[in-house]
């Protein structure tokens, strides 16, 4: 046979094998994205990346797809770069773009920003997360793709392992006594200047005198501490037998209340219950084995939300996403919960609304138990925009103190 012949039998051959190639897993993929994109669940998503060749072939099958769910597709050779894929992950390749409405605007609009020249660390970082949220990625999502393919790390990368909130007192032996006797918390360490106390689990709540603290003591506390129980109503009668102060008495059982420690700190007792904006932390709560105080079993914590005011919400919620890396676990619209170690809450509350107000300075410190604090420095020192930021310490979006 002749060679042209042969040639012409190849041709044939490779031919028949891609017509009758099977892309059975493909339009899985890009059914179940269309499904998404036309619920809302996903404002644009990416097809399985493919040469030209087999993207010719697929096409008939997107089409078919896209006009079962009334949703568009663009065939996009030249992918977007981010930090959140490898570029080796579509290199040579195509993908469909599904989206419906004015997406794929928004995606034009960023490939723009992403080909202008001298784009920082820190830009094109910004602009990896405006892709991911594109993508309808959560925060947490995003963070672990930023983590897997850059240098971007967060504060759950180096062990989270309990937090604490740290109170300052004129009187230092009147608060832990209050503290010790009359909520009955469990004292776990004390200095001259300090008291340590158990909450629950990995929650803690520390007193320190305010000599020598740095503080006055004239600045706003800006900050209340709710202890999360199943015995509200015991606790109120208990508080109330002790001649505790009572700023909001307790109405019913799913309103909680509010009581004023010898200083003035505010302290929530609170039971969360079944409600929209309660549905992932209901599940959280009820893992937590609750500790007795020295009360007993009838008066208990299961752990606790310290509640931080904040003038602007948006830019405390991206700093405790984005560089903390806490997950949302409630949203009350005006006040968000994350969970920040196994029974320790971090709570952010608009400080127009909230039972304290936003200020400057604050009569409190945020500590960290890290399992890797060395690390979290070595990176803050390479990544912290804060110029002022003292070591084993940062600020948050409010000037929030943390230390580690």
């Amino acid at each position: 046979m002749k060679k042209s012949s042969l040639y012409f039998l190849f041709l044939l051959t490779l031919l028949f094998s891609c017509e009758k190639r099977d892309f059975q897993k493909e339009s899985g993929q890009i059914e179940s994205f269309a499904e998404m994109v036309k619920s809302g669940v996903k404002p644009l998503a990416l097809g399985p990346p493919m040469t030209s060749a087999e993207l010719d072939l697929f096409m008939p099958e997107v089409e078919r797809i896209s006009q079962k769910y009334g949703v568009s597709f663009y065939r996009e050779a030249d992918l977007v770069q981010t930090d959140l894929f490898p570029i080796s992950s579509v290199a040579g390749k195509e993908v469909v773009l599904i989206y419906k409405g004015n997406t794929l605007k928004a995606y034009e609009d960023l490939k723009q920003e992403l080909a202008k020249d001298n784009l920082t660390a820190e830009r094109k970082r910004e602009l990896s997360r405006r892709f991911g949220r594109l993508l309808g990625y959560p925060t947490e999502r995003i963070n672990d793709l930023l983590a897997e393919n850059s240098a971007y790390r967060d504060l759950e990368d180096f062990g989270i392992q309990g937090l604490e909130v740290k109170w300052f007192y004129k009187d230092l032996a009147k608060a832990k006594a209050f503290y010790q006797t009359t909520l009955g918390l469990e004292l776990v360490e004390e200095s001259e200047s300090s008291a340590k106390f158990l909450i629950a689990g990995d929650s803690f709540l520390t007193l320190h005198s305010i000599a020598n603290s740095g503080y006055t003591g004239s600045e706003p506390k800006s900050v209340a501490l709710a202890f999360l129980t199943d015995q509200l109503e015991a606790w109120y009668a208990h508080l109330q037998e002790q001649k505790v102060t009572i700023k909001y008495p307790l109405k019913g059982p799913h309103d909680g209340f509010v009581a004023v420690d010898p200083e003035g700190y505010l302290l929530e007792f609170e039971t969360f219950f079944q409600h929209p904006e309660n549905e992932v932390l209901i599940p959280e709560l009820a893992e937590l084995k609750p500790k007795s105080t020295r009360h007993g079993e009838k008066l208990q914590f299961k752990g606790s939300v310290v509640w931080l005011y904040y003038k602007e919400m948006l830019p405390a919620e991206l700093f405790v996403e984005e560089s903390l890396g806490l997950t949302k676990s409630a949203d009350q619209g005006w006040a968000k919960v994350y969970r920040f170690s196994q029974h320790g809450y971090l709570g952010l509350v608009d400080g127009l609304r909230g039972m304290n107000t936003f200020s400057p300075e604050k009569l409190v410190e945020i500590s960290i138990d890290l399992e890797n604090p060395g690390p979290w420095e070595n990176y803050l020192k390479a990544n912290s925009p804060d110029s002022t930021r003292k070591a084993n310490t940062f600020k948050d979006a409010g000037g929030y103190v943390f230390r580690f």
